[in-house]
């Protein structure tokens, strides 16, 4: 009986087992480079890195597995920084986050949405006509940045095609800035507020949010169009984008027509005002703060002067906050 011979298609050896022992332990990445999020698309991110001014291409490293990174967040980068054109980073850290702008697609839907991160500032742009103002959307967004831990502020837009005076006088008691910028008017209002700060700009397509931000960043050149025949604009941003300024950043958010609220409750709503949400102690368990006849021992009707004006104001939020309508506001 012949002696057999052995070689190579003898050994089966399973593929993708090795004899190294798996770990748990990650890289601490205490090389990062630190930078913020400006541009987010198709699984790809465009990141400032401090002291720098143009952004490098990155993607996400796999131990943030499905983390969301949003447009403002604070990032550590590593791998590829150079920025040249084909080079790709990864961000592997993601910075506790200051403030969240959120919004669900209505007020039944349970998924939130962040608009973007890291804004101390929002700038809510409407109208005063064509498209009319509307009150619902604008309310809704001091909801979400009071929520949100951003500072709410009121830019009117087209002010040549109608006094804006009596709408801004809707919002009064609530305390908020409020700036007026018309096609022909000077800019210094807005720049004023926000050099210095990172401003994120909300408002309804056609009101004049990417004309405005063409104007407040030359090279920014974001696209614009016109109101439809039924005063409703068409969608022209689709995607967030951080645009830098003199002292500050701009983020000009996509245009939206719905505002949902869905993870929001009256109580939180109160609570950001400390004169109401100190009087709210004395509410019974379950008040609306409504006020009469739903609640007619709702804590807030005790309140006087400035304090009982802001009541009306933030019960008028609630309003809006339970029409359960975030649609065509």
């Amino acid at each position: 009986m012949a002696k057999r011979s052995y070689d190579e298609s003898d050994v089966r050896v399973r593929p993708g087992r090795g004899t190294r022992p798996r770990t748990k332990d990650r890289p601490s990445h205490d090389d990062a480079l630190v930078g913020m999020v400006v541009t987010k698309d198709r699984g790809r991110w465009g990141v400032v890195l401090d002291g720098r001014k143009e952004a490098v291409v990155t993607m996400r490293a796999r131990e943030l597995g499905r983390t969301a990174i949003e447009v403002g967040d604070c990032v550590g980068v590593v791998g590829d920084t150079s920025g040249r054109p084909g080079s790709l980073a990864r961000i592997v850290r993601l910075e506790e986050r200051t403030s969240v702008l959120r919004r669900t697609a209505d007020d039944t839907d349970p998924y939130e949405r962040i608009v973007v991160a890291n804004a101390d500032q929002l700038l809510i742009v409407s109208a005063v006509a064509d498209p009319p103002p509307r009150a619902g959307f604008v309310e809704r967004a001091l909801i979400a940045a009071f929520v949100g831990n951003l500072q709410p502020i009121l830019c009117l837009t087209k002010s040549d095609l109608a006094d804006p005076a009596e709408f801004a006088a809707e919002f009064e008691a609530l305390e908020i800035p409020v700036v007026v910028c018309g096609v022909d008017d000077p800019l210094d209002p807005v720049l004023e507020v926000v050099q210095g700060h990172i401003t994120a700009l909300i408002g309804h397509s056609g009101v004049g949010k990417s004309t405005l931000v063409n104007r407040l960043v030359p090279h920014a050149d974001r696209e614009t169009g016109v109101v439809s025949g039924v005063g409703k604009g068409r969608h022209t941003s689709t995607q967030s984008v951080a645009l830098a300024i003199d002292d500050g950043w701009i983020i000009d958010t996509p245009g939206i027509r719905s505002f949902g609220l869905a993870h929001v409750d009256a109580d939180t709503v109160v609570g950001v005002f400390e004169d109401l949400a100190l009087a709210a102690e004395n509410c019974p368990r379950g008040c609306s703060h409504m006020g009469p006849p739903a609640d007619p021992e709702c804590g807030l009707d005790l309140l006087e002067g400035a304090s009982a004006r802001r009541v009306e104001a933030v019960r008028a939020l609630l309003v809006a906050l339970r029409s359960n309508d975030a649609w065509d506001m």
